[in-house]
């Protein structure tokens, strides 16, 4: 009989004990999602907003025990408020997919509790006592449901996190499709490809891109060179000053860019190399060496010593151990290192503004700068440009995603 007791005391739906973890992620999600109606200064929102999150909590607090049929419907009629709330406010703002989302996270977990609250498996188990017969055959159908509604809910989880990834996107897209160069209007109603085609067609945009592109790839080539061997260096040898050497490239690296910015700019005044591609290039490998060292220093630990040793004993000298052996085996960090640094040189700002004075010099980031001034903004030009400017970036990020994967997980033995 106290076995039977503690049977049925541990038995609870698959449903009920679903909705006791998502509806705590979906109060979460709600409370801060309640940002937007603050930021659009709408109190009635806001408030059916709060209204709408302490239901949520509530009806969390009200899931059904067993043999407690009032209590479910209690919950049952918590979620039909959720779901008129929710539906309320989705009229009361303006029709946008955006909207349709935001209101998604109060309507769906209403109907999701609706719908399952008041099905039989529950409905039988909040009513009455069920038979040990009965509780077997619903521990076994929790155990097949409960993996498939972990699945579910995660995959929902991550496609939220996309959808979030993907608004700004969406949003930078749309203003470079639509007519005119405002910010405003809904997503989609209306198409252009005027501001592609003046960007496309403008000499501007090709010398800034042909400018990027020089100092990018000679960033990357001219930092392989020096962080290569250095990291090797700093990974197998010991030598005065090694450890001293180390702690003052992470310490150069707690210093914000801007300090030294002056200093660059006499350096590059005195050696001529303002408007000019080397000055860049030089820069920008004094600014991300350290880390492309350390970098592939890390990498370079993971190889096993044994393989160098082995290489010897066959009669391979110091460099050809290193050209045989390590690097062969460090290429996937040799191409993290690589985008890192061209990426580094393709993205940054600061020093390109400073250093660079003629429009024919100008990168990729200060040209898209000079098409907001204070006297005009085009930002459909800059919204068409700025997407044009990403996709090397992504296509860098596609042909090099295997070598991604090895050098950001690297740690095993390779052999």
């Amino acid at each position: 009989m106290i076995n039977e007791r503690i049977i049925r005391a541990w038995y609870t739906p698959v449903e009920v004990l679903t909705l006791r973890s998502w509806l705590v992620v979906a109060t979460i999600v709600n409370i801060l999602l309640l940002t937007f109606d603050y930021l659009r200064g709408d109190d009635q929102l806001l408030l059916i907003g709060f209204i709408g999150c302490a239901s949520i909590a509530a009806l969390r607090a009200s899931l059904p025990e067993p043999n407690n049929i009032q209590q479910r419907n209690i919950a049952l009629l918590i979620s039909s408020v959720i779901i008129s709330l929710g539906i309320y406010r989705l009229i009361l703002m303006p029709i946008s997919l955006f909207n349709f989302w935001l209101n998604l996270w109060m309507i769906a977990p209403g109907v999701l509790s609706l719908l399952w609250l008041s099905s039989r498996a529950v409905s039988v188990w909040a009513t009455r006592e069920l038979s040990i017969s009965a509780i077997e055959y619903g521990l076994k159908r929790n155990f097949n449901a409960q993996k498939r509604h972990q699945k579910i809910g995660s995959h929902i989880t991550l496609l939220h996190f996309v959808v979030i990834t993907l608004i700004p996107i969406i949003w930078i897209f749309d203003i470079a499709v639509s007519p005119g160069n405002a910010l405003g209007g809904e997503i989609g109603d209306s198409f252009s490809g005027e501001h592609f085609s003046k960007i496309l067609e403008g000499e501007s945009f090709w010398i800034w891109f042909r400018n990027s592109l020089i100092v990018s790839i000679g960033t990357s080539l001219l930092g392989l060179v020096i962080a290569i061997p250095a990291g090797y260096a700093f990974s197998r040898y010991k030598f005065t000053g090694r450890d001293v050497s180390m702690f003052a490239f992470l310490l150069v690296q707690m210093f914000p860019g801007i300090i030294i910015l002056v200093p660059y700019f006499l350096v590059m005044k005195t050696l001529g190399l303002l408007n000019s591609h080397l000055g860049l290039i030089l820069a920008y490998c004094v600014t991300a060496l350290p880390l492309c060292v350390w970098m592939l220093k890390g990498f370079f630990d993971t190889v096993p010593r044994e393989l160098e040793e082995a290489a010897t004993l066959d009669g391979c000298n110091q460099f050809q151990v290193f050209t045989k052996v390590v690097l062969p085996l460090s290429l996937p960090a040799v191409a993290v290192t690589a985008l890192f640094s061209f990426l580094a040189a393709w993205n940054e700002f600061l020093l390109a503004l400073t250093f660079n004075t003629s429009n024919d010099m100008y990168t990729l980031p200060v040209g898209l700068a000079s098409l907001i001034s204070a006297t005009g903004q085009a930002w459909g030009d800059f919204a068409a440009a700025s997407i044009l400017v990403s996709l090397p970036v992504a296509l860098l990020f596609l042909f090099f995603q295997k070598f991604l994967i090895e050098g950001l997980a690297a740690g095993g033995v390779k052999g």
